[in-house]
């Protein structure tokens, strides 16, 4: 491959950080000038049953598409991004073009991209100060509200919720797949998938999961007759929702239809995060309640397991209560915060040569 010109590649380097769910990376680059690139995204609703309408994809697209800006600004460059019409909705392609601006100042977000990441075990439940709750309302700008669910009722409420959510996730047999292919085992680090240790779960746990995955049938039996994903979710779904300084939802001032209004809560999403970040505060996604809500809303069948569809909707009513007055599809990101240590096992991200569009990645 040719080497890649700056100061696109300094910029790429920044931007592959974006992260995405399950650490898919959908997303590949073709550099076609200096200062020019096309962005060719793809969803993953052919095999992924948390992406089955593409949204969850698009979101993290936003968020690639903020993280090159930010990245961008470090070289007096704005990023103009442009999406394609000819391109389909699940393979969008966006033109960007960098443009250099003597009047941009280098964006403080910056020094955190590497540094941001996802914090799955419990956290310290001292509440988030006034001055915390500013700053990252003013990160997702006017266009997005926050809300806050901080008491120890309505942790609770949260962190029940999550736990019956889980039984959903781990008893479908799509889930599985997913589950099964974006686990890499005895692993505190990954390129492409999520690290086994980085799960928040105990080591012995841990290693009865890593031999149950093996089949679905295994994982079927220890779920109908053992109870088996019990364990799992108390220490990844109940125990951090408990300890936590806060749950929180950021919600769009106008419910998003589009790929585009997705994409923008996108860029939100990623600039409360790296403020997060920079206030020294670790963050975990809770994204599984709002997709099986937004499935429940489109009726949307997402498994062939009898009764799924009745479950989603008892869990989508208990969201919807513990919004309330906020209508649940004004809601783009849920999550849980809290001060704590940095994780020690992380998602990494592929090497730009390996992002780098061609004929065989394309």
């Amino acid at each position: 491959m040719d080497a890649i010109p700056q100061p696109i590649a300094d910029i790429l380097e920044f931007s592959r950080w974006a992260p995405s769910g399950d650490n898919t990376q959908p997303w590949r680059f073709e550099i076609i000038g200096e200062h020019k690139l096309i962005i060719h995204a793809f969803d993953t609703r052919d095999h992924c049953v948390y992406d089955l309408d593409g949204r969850p994809s698009q979101i993290a697209l936003g968020i690639l598409l903020e993280t090159l800006s930010i990245a961008a600004s470090s070289h007096g460059l704005r990023a103009e991004f442009r999406r394609s019409q000819d391109a389909p909705e699940t393979r969008p392609d966006y033109y960007v073009e960098l443009i250099p601006d003597s009047q941009l100042v280098l964006d403080p977000l910056l020094r955190y991209i590497k540094q941001r990441s996802v914090q799955r075990r419990p956290l310290d439940r001292t509440l988030l100060t006034q001055e915390q709750k500013h700053a990252l309302q003013n990160a997702v700008g006017k266009f997005y509200t926050l809300r806050w669910y901080e008491s120890s009722l309505q942790r609770w409420r949260f962190a029940k919720l999550m736990f019956d959510n889980a039984k959903l996730r781990l008893t479908l047999p799509e889930a599985y797949t997913v589950h099964r292919d974006i686990i890499e085992w005895e692993a505190r680090f990954s390129e492409d998938k999520v690290p086994d240790k980085a799960l928040g779960i105990d080591a012995m746990t841990l290693k009865l999961m890593r031999w149950v995955m093996a089949n679905w049938q295994r994982v079927d039996f220890f779920n109908t007759y053992l109870a088996g994903h019990l364990v799992p979710r108390i220490e990844m779904d109940l125990l951090p929702g408990l300890f936590c300084a806060a749950h929180f939802t950021i919600l769009a001032n106008k419910a998003p239809e589009t790929i585009d209004d997705y994409v923008a809560a996108g860029r939100a999403v990623q600039r409360f995060w790296l403020t997060a970040t920079s206030l020294g505060l670790q963050l975990q996604p809770e994204m599984t309640p709002l997709i099986f809500s937004r499935y429940v809303r489109e009726n949307r069948i997402f498994s062939q397991m009898p009764d799924a569809m009745v479950t989603a909707a008892k869990l989508a009513e208990k969201l919807s209560g513990l919004l309330s007055p906020d209508p649940v599809n004004r809601a783009v990101f849920l999550g849980r915060i809290g001060h704590g240590p940095d994780a020690t096992s992380r998602s990494l991200r592929l090497p730009i040569d390996k992002l780098i569009h061609n004929q065989t990645t394309g």
